[in-house]
């Protein structure tokens, strides 16, 4: 059977392919393991043997715990530990924009501020389909449920990601469409977008105009004229922002998909470009590698801070900070939160983290910086986007369809599941071809390759507390 030992400290392997005691992607015991004795895998602690462990044995959640509840492991401290990065340069093919980076999609948004408009934008996306032409890559109504009866942080948040998703490069235009009556009204979303570029938005509310699918219509055929016009040119990697994801994960992850997706992330920060790690929960029992990555004292602080307050909220709804991995996550060989988040941070690569940023934050540093969002896909490839990405880089080792509002290329672990799920999946990360993802990911920048998700456009929000 073939089997990989990732790290000389480890004490269990991973097994390639099914055997007859062992799945493929799970970990048998290199040496006998006493119980309470820790479990060694990345070189790092990935929980305790919860019973004496032979040599040879299936080790997952059937003998084995995490460690996250011992309560040693928040002890952080910082020493700075991040690679040099060689410089390079790269371009893509993109469209140039007024006060925000390049877009790499000729889209044409609309939102609504509300719920209850809903059907409205979908009713106009539908009819102005045949307004698309020319270099316009599509026209999305971006639906959702809230907008109204949410108080205080919630109700704040979705007016900064509603306009954030407004402020997306691969945006040239938008139409925000109001009710009139809802707490997250129109008036505040603009006042919110004052200090930013927003010519390329316009919006009314429903209540206001005499016919608002004429209205509508009205603007989006100026739009159409104006969007189909408009030309890729060369744009430096310093436009461009990758938003890493991972989700469905399996026991290859972290072997495969997010250490090659790391790699990509290096080549484009080495670029002047940037990227955008999240998932907080999931960074939980390998925070202290990211926390070594941080580039001064002040973004330590602010990393650790982000981790305490993330842990408190768990503690505080009365769930444990280990509540992970999901059921697919297990059934594909992953046994702990640590183990799942040790591969996790692997999309980060081995640069330094430049900044952390607030949920609903635009992204401000070249660098790679971490997002204050929980691991739920759709809510985080969302926030990612939101924060400014341009393209999200989701691995996966179970596979998901899912979209968020901008290219989301979906990265496969191992190669069953790129052969079963060929309509979904973009890259097969199993054959570790560097060349190969780095060259798909500029060519999707640059509109030369879409990704097999893309006519689906989902967003999604964190919400914390009651609905009225």
């Amino acid at each position: 059977m073939k089997t990989v030992i990732i790290n000389k400290k480890d004490n269990v392997g991973v097994c390639l392919e099914d055997g007859e005691r062992i799945p493929r992607g799970h970990k048998y015991a290199l040496r006998p393991i006493a119980c309470g004795e820790y479990v060694i895998k990345y070189g790092e602690i990935i929980g305790r043997a919860t019973k004496d462990i032979s040599e040879g044995e299936w080790v997952h959640t059937h003998n084995v715990m995490s460690h996250l509840g011992d309560g040693d492991a928040e002890n952080y401290t910082y020493d700075f530990c991040a690679e040099s990065l060689d410089e390079a340069r790269a371009a893509f093919m993109g469209y140039k924009r007024q006060g925000r980076r390049g877009g790499i999609r000729n889209d044409i948004y609309i939102i609504p501020t509300v719920g209850c408009v809903n059907n409205v934008c979908i009713r106009l996306a539908k009819e102005a389909q045949s307004l698309v032409r020319g270099s316009i890559d599509g026209i999305f109504a971006l639906t959702h449920q809230f907008g109204c009866s949410q108080l205080g942080e919630d109700n704040q948040n979705i007016k900064k990601l509603l306009c954030d998703i407004a402020l997306n490069p691969n945006a040239s235009r938008v139409l925000i469409v109001g009710l009139g009556c809802e707490n997250n009204g129109l008036d505040g979303m603009l006042k919110y977008l004052d200090g930013y570029e927003y010519s390329h938005i316009e919006s009314f509310n429903c209540q206001d105009v005499e016919d608002e699918h004429a209205h509508g219509m009205e603007i989006l055929a100026r739009f159409a004229d104006e969007c189909a016009q408009l030309c890729r040119e060369e744009l430096d990697m310093s436009e461009l922002c990758i938003g890493l994801k991972c989700g469905g994960s399996d026991g290859f992850s972290g072997l495969t998909a997010n250490p090659l997706v790391g790699r990509i992330t290096d080549r484009a920060v080495a670029a002047g470009g940037s990227a955008i790690l999240s998932e907080v929960p999931e960074m939980f029992g390998a925070e202290q590698l990211l926390m070594n990555k941080c580039k001064s004292r002040d973004v330590f602080e602010k990393y650790k801070k982000m981790v305490a307050d993330f842990k408190n909220y768990y503690i505080s709804q009365g769930f444990p900070v280990y509540e992970n991995p999901s059921p697919g996550n297990k059934k594909g060989g992953i046994t702990t939160l640590e183990e799942k988040s040790l591969g996790c941070i692997e999309k980060a690569g081995g640069g330094e983290i430049v900044d952390v940023l607030e949920y609903g934050e635009l992204v401000k540093e070249r660098g790679v910086s971490v997002l204050d969002a929980p691991g739920n896909d759709l809510i985080t490839s969302t926030a990612l986007a939101a924060s400014g990405c341009q393209i999200v880089l989701f691995t996966t080792g179970r596979g998901t369809p899912f979209s968020t509002f901008v290219p989301t290329m979906k990265i496969s672990s191992n190669a069953p599941l790129a052969s079963k799920k060929n309509g979904w999946i973009d890259f097969d990360a199993s054959t570790m071809d560097e060349e190969g993802l780095w060259s798909l990911v500029l060519a999707t920048a640059s509109g030369k390759y879409k990704c097999k998700s893309e006519d689906v456009r989902e967003i999604a929000f964190y919400k914390k507390g009651v609905t009225l």
